[in-house]
């Protein structure tokens, strides 16, 4: 049976951390990947004829096993696995795994490369049948690792990973998955780092396209150039050197050649941009009609190289910090000659720290020469997004959500104006003086929350203004005669009060008909979807892909909800894509795995005991524990054995009521001087033994003890009731989890569909749309009592209440005999 998916890439990740010691993350990661790259091409090609690999006799990840525990096997892995890897494939910079000062001498280091080697001949790290069509365990895997070391990495260290989710929006946002693409169209990055952001773009394409890269650190375009045999894209071409100082990919004639789409994450604020470069006679006028870099400002040298490397029809898109956007002098005079030209077609503000080599807020800026002309003109402008807001916190870094991803690439793409967030600003807006080409976005879109303003006049006289309740418009627009039913004129114009009285706020919006109408329109909503999706659900099987399903349902949750009143579509298409990811992911990749049958069955938990990763267990049957990853024991026990489990529920009860009864006695007779004070044993508990032996000790009834025997008697007996229903629980639940147990075993494909699709899936995802119900109606109810708390008591009023009672204290004073002057 397969593993779980997410647990699969965490064990993975915590295996290898511990593994690590004191070296730095940035340069173990190169150990590992290459391990990661030597086990793939092994599983993936050894043995055939024509592959776009060649794995030399002896250099295969079989013959790495076999060095294990060996003296030399640092040596070893470098002469006889590694050297004839490079050799035959063209790779370079290969790390030496003999070195002492990173991996150890003697026993440390034959320990610790023996145990790396270990954890990749794990049986579910099998990459002979790895899918090349997006739902590959190798590429999520390489992802997943990548993140991790660009997080452990530090602040400059992690430059070599650009976030997933940033290159999926870049590779959206440049069109390339709505073009026609050949094997002829071209995608450059001049600093592609690992390759991931370069590898994004080539994926989200049609057709199988062509990727180039140039890459200035050596063994990162190392681990480049192996990145894209891993994703298969074997004949990309990866070249180590200094792209400003010496790009490689030019034409015949020497000029820099030109590609279709090309995208950049380069160094920000690259202070040693012109080393090796004169600007001033640049060879390849990248500067020339532009204007020259600061020279220790190296953002736009980057931005005008990508701009000189694109073909007339071209379009890039480039990750620089906001100071382009504002910076003046040299960078302004730049800026000024590409909005002239028409070249820059959007800016994207992103959150803040969403880098791992920097924290510093960054944008995309997208260009495009192919309408260069139009936008030149007085008609022309620049598409403007303002994403800061949208974001969640990992770690110690911020990522963008699926909504986030999702609703810049929507709104660059259908170039609408959103308030507050997107808008196109005209070229004459730009241009105008009091602007001179200054991009800044906070010019050009206000996303400042509006201030909640205290009204002074409302606090002399009450009332609640009528302006508060206007900025509520969106509610009233849904159900105007709540309104109504809420509120009515304070008696002097701009003011309104409350009908009802504060407590009676919430009943009376949840119980209007309109209010119900719109929980019943968005219910209804979701009905829609469910009954159009659920065949989807339900046909998925056997190597089936699973990112094609979630891909299919989502798009249409998000089309389904796009228009309702008052809901975020977004918001909703987010419950799912979270579900997705905690659940719904691993439940597919089983599935596709295994089948529905196979998938269902629990697994024995067999613990390793020199793993941090422990399986969690969901019951037990005797000494052997069991996990049930695709239907948890609880949706079994509610479809078929739903009296057995209220039985339970019903001991479970008595158990709790005998709980208390005993709670209430001790605490009624078990402190000083009471009945139960000497029956406590030497840790202050009140138990079975101690009880009996202070009834043994009294002896028999008198008239003194006849009270205390009696509450000893009554607190035994609610002892022994309490043994005995804890006994009839235990045996229930065990009869119980053995009837479930049992059951897994007959149930049919259908039904476990049933309890999968049904049961799990799509009652976890309507618990959360009507989470958003519950949302909306919370925020405006608490607006409104917030609003009737804030102006509920006028100043003269509370100014009479204080002298009341401020008469009242210095009439006690005076009695007490404090009085002064």
């Amino acid at each position: 049976m397969a593993l779980k998916k997410s647990g699969l890439y965490s064990s993975l990740w915590q295996s290898c951390d511990e593994l690590r010691g004191g070296m730095d993350a940035s340069q173990y990661k190169d150990y590992v990947l290459v391990l990661l790259f030597v086990k793939y091409i092994s599983d993936k090609y050894a043995g055939q004829f024509f592959a776009p690999i060649t794995i030399p006799p002896g250099a295969s990840f079989a013959d790495m096993v076999a060095l294990k525990g060996k003296s030399d096997i640092g040596d070893q892995i470098n002469k006889k696995i590694l050297g004839p890897l490079a050799a035959a494939n063209k790779l370079s910079d290969m790390p030496d795994f003999a070195d002492a000062t990173k991996l150890g001498s003697g026993k440390e280091l034959v320990d610790r490369l023996t145990n790396l080697i270990a954890i990749f001949e794990n049986p579910a790290l099998d990459f002979s049948k790895n899918r090349a069509d997006g739902d590959d365990i190798l590429g999520d895997a390489y992802e997943y690792l990548m993140r991790h070391f660009a997080t452990e990495s530090g602040k400059s260290k992690g430059q070599f990973y650009t976030p997933a989710e940033v290159s999926r929006v870049m590779a959206s946002i440049l069109g390339i998955g709505r073009a026609e693409t050949t094997s002829a169209t071209t995608v450059y990055d001049p600093t592609c780092g690992s390759g991931s952001l370069l590898l994004k773009v080539g994926d989200a394409a049609k057709a199988k396209v062509t990727l180039y890269g140039q890459e200035k650190d050596s063994a990162t375009a190392g681990l480049a150039r192996m990145n894209m045999i891993l994703h298969d894209n074997p004949t990309a071409l990866v070249i180590q050197g200094n792209t400003l100082a010496n790009p490689l990919f030019t034409d015949a004639a020497g000029q820099l050649k030109t590609f279709d789409y090309v995208v950049a994450n380069p160094p920000f604020s690259d202070k040693r941009w012109s080393t090796g470069l004169d600007p001033a006679n640049d060879p390849h006028e990248r500067f020339k009609h532009y204007g020259t870099p600061p020279a220790r400002q190296g953002d736009y040298a980057y931005l005008l190289h990508i701009l000189r490397s694109l073909k007339s029809t071209g379009r890039g898109a480039c990750i620089l910090p906001h100071g382009v956007l504002f910076r003046g002098n040299a960078e302004g005079l730049i800026r000024r000659n590409l909005v002239q030209r028409g070249y820059i077609l959007g800016i994207i503000g992103l959150p803040a720290n969403l880098f791992y080599g920097t924290g510093i807020p960054a944008c995309i800026i997208v260009l495009d020469k192919a309408q260069a002309q139009a936008r030149a003109s007085a008609e022309g402008g620049i598409f403007m997004i303002d994403a800061s807001k949208g974001f969640r916190k990992d770690g110690p870094k911020n990522r963008l959500r699926e909504q986030d991803i999702h609703r810049i690439v929507d709104t660059f793409t259908r170039q609408v104006d959103i308030p507050g967030y997107a808008r196109r600003v005209p070229l004459a807006e730009i241009s105008d003086p009091k602007n001179d080409f200054n991009l800044n976005l906070p010019r050009y879109i206000d996303s400042t929350e509006p201030e909640d303003l205290q009204d002074i006049d409302a606090h002399l006289r009450g009332g609640i203004p009528d302006r508060d309740l206007d900025a509520l418009a969106p509610y009233w627009q849904v159900f105007p005669a709540v309104r109504a039913a809420l509120f009515e004129p304070a008696g002097r114009p701009g003011y309104s009060q409350l009908r009802v009285a504060p407590a009676d706020i919430k009943p009376t919006i949840f119980s209007h008909a309109e209010f119900t109408a719109f929980i019943a329109t968005a219910t209804q909503l979701f009905a829609q979807w469910k009954a159009a999706n659920t065949p989807h659900l339900r046909g998925f099987a056997k190597d089936g892909h699973p990112k094609a399903l979630i891909g299919t349902i989502a798009e249409a949750l998000l089309a389904r909800f796009e228009h309702a009143p008052l809901l975020d579509a977004y918001d909703v298409y987010q419950h799912l894509m979270d579900y997705w990811g905690e659940t719904m992911q691993d439940d597919c990749y089983l599935i596709a795995a295994d089948g529905w049958v196979a998938a269902a069955q629990p697994r024995l938990i067999i613990e390793d005991r020199t793993s941090k990763t422990k399986t969690r267990p969901d019951f037990a049957l005797g000494r052997k524990k069991y996990a049930a990853e695709l239907i948890p024991p609880a949706l079994v026990t509610a479809r078929y054995f739903a009296q057995e489990q209220a039985a339970i529920d019903a001991l479970e009860a008595q158990l709790a009521a005998l709980a208390q009864q005993m709670e209430e006695m001790a605490e009624e007779h078990g402190g000083e001087g009471g009945l139960l004070e000497d029956a406590r044993n030497d840790k202050d508990k009140l138990t079975k033994a101690s009880v009996a032996a202070r009834l043994k000790e009294i002896g028999k009834a008198d008239s003194d003890t006849a009270d205390e025997r009696k509450v000893l008697q009554d607190y035994l007996a609610l002892i022994e009731q309490d043994a005995e229903t804890g006994a009839k629980l235990k045996a229930a639940q065990d009869a119980l989890m053995a009837e479930v147990a049992a059951r897994y075993g007959q149930l049919t494909e259908d039904e476990i569909k049933t309890l999968v699709v049904d049961d799990k899936w799509l009652a976890t995802l309507a618990a959360a749309v009507q989470g958003e119900l519950d949302r909306v109606s919370q925020t405006l109810t608490g607006r409104i009592r917030q609003l009737a708390e804030r102006y509920a008591t006028p100043l003269p009023r509370l100014t009479s209440e204080v002298a009341a009672l401020a008469a009242r204290v210095d009439e006690h004073l005076k009695k007490m005999g404090a009085v002064w002057a």
